[in-house]
């Protein structure tokens, strides 16, 4: 069996690492990686296929830094051609971002099954280019594979499964099943490592004695005011307790464009960090601000509370349980929520699966055959 697997961003290096592994524990799977290029930043993406041991990939499409439009335009066309030289029997696709969307569409065009990592996954906010890229790729999908049952609930209250196109065709019969979060097995694998490997003290920082940030976002990053809504806070903040912000290159290009030098004042800035040395500063820190889906759900998985610096979410387990609160980009909802982000009484649920979604995902890709 043959599977085309479609990476490009950061957390998908991360998904990746862990059904990689499983492909190769199960041994009757190729896998052939492409690269789509979209973080090519060595901080971003050659550390973790080091950090994590994922195969290199077979190829690389060096795609980055254009706008969705273009750089979509250019994936579908570089992946359209690989898939016809490699003719898998599927291709694998992760989240909800251009990658995803280049690699399900090259797919459905030439009626190869899809299999979708983190299906089902809404927002309910249709101008927002993860939730286009998410809700397409999973129209097109024939294995929607579900990280949580709100997941499965989405694509069911939006008819699917839809009924196959042709009859006896793999292509286009739709099969939901609830697998678990990838990102759940990779925390659990890889914070022993960390925590084995990595000090704090690398970091001068101390347990509970920092708050970790980051901020990425188009959303928050190319809107002036919320930016500087966010920073404001930060640097309130930053009074009270140290504030570590590992800077995204847009983030830090967004800042320079403003020329404002007391943006990042009193605020420990740093180079954008591998996985490892990431996931040891979460599993410490007092709390964690961010506008990333992917640190939402860790902090969930490490006991740390979250204040989420966006409008809505798709883990909204995570503020159901009340271990995460959404405060949007204003200032005062920040400081408020941040005076609230103490350790919650809520018992920790098991909401994410049991840490064996990649052995699930392996078991019905092999069985769907």
């Amino acid at each position: 069996m043959k599977i085309l697997t479609i990476i490009g961003a950061r957390p998908q290096f991360i998904k990746a690492a862990t059904v990689s592994r499983a492909f190769a524990t199960y041994g009757k799977i190729k896998e052939v990686i492409v690269h789509t290029g979209q973080h090519f930043d060595a901080n971003m993406s050659d550390v973790f296929f080091d950090q994590l041991e994922i195969p290199i990939p077979k190829h690389n499409l060096h795609i980055a830094g254009l706008g969705h439009g273009a750089m979509t335009g250019r994936m579908l066309e570089g992946i359209e051609l690989l898939i016809q030289k490699e003719q898998p029997d599927f291709v694998l696709v992760y989240g909800d971002t251009n990658s995803t969307l280049a690699g399900a569409m090259a797919a459905a065009k030439l009626q190869i099954p899809i299999a979708h990592v983190e299906a089902g996954l809404r927002s309910n906010n249709p101008v927002m280019p993860e939730e286009i890229n998410r809700v397409i790729a999973d129209r097109v999908s024939s294995l929607l594979l579900c990280p949580t049952q709100k997941a499965v609930e989405n694509l069911q209250c939006e008819g699917f499964p839809f009924p196959a196109k042709e009859k006896n065709s793999s292509y286009g019969l739709q099969r939901i099943a609830k697998v678990g979060d990838v990102m759940l097995d990779a925390v659990l694998y890889y914070s022993k490592v960390a925590k084995k490997k990595i000090s704090l003290d690398a970091f001068s920082l101390g347990h509970h004695n920092y708050v970790l940030s980051t901020i990425h976002r188009q959303e928050n990053t190319n809107d002036t005011s919320r930016l500087h809504s966010i920073l404001a806070a930060l640097r309130e903040i930053a009074k009270e307790i140290t504030v570590v912000l590992p800077l995204h290159p847009r983030t830090k290009h967004k800042i320079e464009q403003q020329h404002d030098a007391d943006a990042l004042t009193g605020i420990k800035v740093m180079e954008p960090l591998p996985y490892l040395e990431m996931q040891r500063l979460q599993m410490s820190a007092m709390a964690i601000i961010t506008d990333s889906g992917g640190l939402q759900k860790e902090a969930y998985f490490h006991n740390v509370p979250c204040i989420t610096l966006r409008d809505e979410t798709e883990w909204t387990e995570t503020v159901e349980a009340g271990w995460n609160q959404l405060t949007g980009a204003n200032a005062q909802q920040i400081l408020r929520a941040w005076r609230r982000a103490i350790i919650p009484t809520n018992k920790q649920e098991n909401l994410y699966g049991d840490g064996n979604a990649s052995q699930r995902i392996v078991n019905i890709l092999t069985s769907s055959l």
